[in-house]
């Protein structure tokens, strides 16, 4: 049989599976990973059991499909992408926590930089904003947090990247130190046009060069595992950061198709060929992958905090045992008693793209009880990606069809009033692990195990197609008062 082992690290936890050539999952591993949160707003994870617990959940698919190492093509790689890690080019060792995507420790940098007026330049060479969300900011913070390390970092002894680039250093014993071009597109440094990294923007941010990885192709040979991870040596040959690697898992191929992402935050991408479009009402250009045929591109709207939201009623608030209980409390009432929970936990992402809004819950009277609570947060999930669809919209990407994945797909009343709010109809991946897919199928075509993209199209399948049964007036109706409950949220952590 051949094999393919994808390695997903997210931001909750690590997941692997081995998918066969036929497309099938033929086991699967997932462990948590713990979240720290040392400062308001601050977010960080530990690095080494990053490493770890990937190493840990590879070999735990691999035993339950029944495979040894050397029954595998090759090893995809997908992330949670703009958390950054620094760590020494000597030892390995980190010299700081991971500071993960959702952390807002580097905003005051970017208020610099924005004061300084160079959001103009930003926005040209790599199709972002200035924000705390992406991993240059990230990265000076970290200088500036450790004492020496910026004189460690000009002197050559530091080197840093995303989480793939962590997790190929460590599977190599350090021989290798890449990323992807999709990664490397999002860390407000890396010129999108030209496929490298920019100098001015280094230097805008004081980050040696010499700490950045080579940027290579989403799919091709990039190293090999060392045996001592799984046994033995395995050609690492498909990278991609998350949500790109999702798009390449639901074969969103031609320009115009477009995925959503469920999962601790939702990210919609919609595929836009070789053209890097413009990106307008607060949506990002971002590179989707680079498969030997040249940069392709993606246009992306980012929602920080929704699954999370829901860990948060459960872990949070302890109002739910688990996230499955959200489905039945929201059904239980028959509509939402105008309470709206806008969960900006760490801000807002597109299209608002404000660092200090902060979470509201609003409408709340004697009679409210945890189901509004649930039912609120599951429609929060859903407001959040209407607003990046009429993003869409006005930057003439109209979407017909939302391809959706991730865990929370299997939540029926979450789809349908998706469907409903956004008045499109939603189709259920029916392997919900588009992102491991994705890392999956980057490999097995640079391992030859399938031809060509066409080949993946194929396999794809849906398990659930839901259409839009509420009315237009209910649905502007509802609509209306999120944006309300939005914008009594912005700029809070101002005052």
């Amino acid at each position: 049989m051949t094999a393919v082992l994808a390695l997903d690290q997210g931001t909750t936890g690590s997941t692997a599976i081995v998918l066969d050539e036929t497309g099938a999952i033929r086991a699967s591993a997932d462990r948590e990973i713990r979240q720290s949160y040392p400062a308001s707003a601050h977010v960080e994870h530990d690095p080494d059991e990053i490493f770890a617990t990937t190493v840990a959940v590879g070999r735990e698919a691999l035993a339950g499909a029944g495979l040894a190492a050397g029954d595998l093509s090759a090893i995809g790689i997908t992330n949670q992408r703009e958390t950054t890690v620094v760590w020494e080019r000597k030892t390995g060792r980190p010299i700081h926590p991971a500071v993960v995507w959702q952390s807002r420790a580097s905003a005051a940098i970017c208020e610099q930089l924005r004061a300084d007026g160079h959001e103009k330049l930003v926005r040209e060479r790599t199709g972002l904003v200035i924000d705390a969300y992406f991993s240059g900011t990230k990265i000076r913070w970290i200088l500036d947090q450790v004492q020496g390390a910026q004189q460690r970092a000009e002197a050559g002894e530091l080197v840093c990247g995303t989480v793939d680039t962590w997790l190929i250093w460590n599977l190599t014993g350090g021989r290798t130190h890449a990323t992807d071009v999709s990664n490397a597109s999002r860390t407000l440094v890396f010129d999108i046009h030209r496929g490298a990294w920019d100098d001015e923007l280094l230097a805008l941010l004081n980050i040696p060069r010499s700490m950045m990885a080579s940027p290579v192709r989403s799919s091709g040979i990039v190293g090999e595992a060392d045996a001592r991870h799984f046994g033995a040596p395995v050609a690492i040959a498909g990278i991609a950061g998350d949500q790109q690697a999702a798009l390449f898992g639901q074969t969103c191929f031609a320009a115009g198709e477009a995925k959503n992402t469920y999962g601790t935050g939702c990210f919609l991408l919609v595929n836009t060929g070789d053209r890097a479009a413009s990106a307008k009402g607060g949506l990002l250009t971002t590179v989707a992958w680079d498969i030997g045929a040249g940069i392709r591109y993606a246009l992306e709207g980012s929602a920080f905090i929704t699954g999370a939201a829901v860990q948060w009623l459960r872990d949070g608030l302890g109002i739910i045992g688990a996230a499955a209980e959200t489905e039945a409390l929201a059904a239980s009432l028959s509509g939402n008693d105008n309470v709206y929970l806008v969960p900006a936990f760490t801000g807002l992402g597109a299209p608002h793209w404000d660092m200090y809004a902060r979470g509201l819950l609003i409408g709340i009277e004697r009679g409210t009880t945890r189901a509004h609570l649930a039912r609120a947060t599951l429609e929060s999930i859903a407001y959040q990606t209407r607003d990046l669809i009429e993003a869409m919209r006005g930057a003439g990407q109209p979407i017909d069809v939302l391809r959706v994945d991730g865990g929370g797909t299997a939540n029926r009343f979450l789809m349908q009033f998706q469907a409903d709010i956004a008045g499109i109809p939603v189709e259920v991946a029916t392997i919900p692990e588009t992102t491991a897919l994705g890392a999956a199928f980057l490999a097995g075509l640079a391992a030859g195990v399938w031809k060509t993209a066409d080949d993946l199209r194929r396999r794809r399948t849906i398990t659930a197609r839901y259409e839009p049964r509420m009315s237009a007036d209910e649905r502007d109706t509802l609509y209306a008062g999120w944006l309300r409950a939005v914008e009594r949220s912005r700029g809070w952590a101002l005052r």
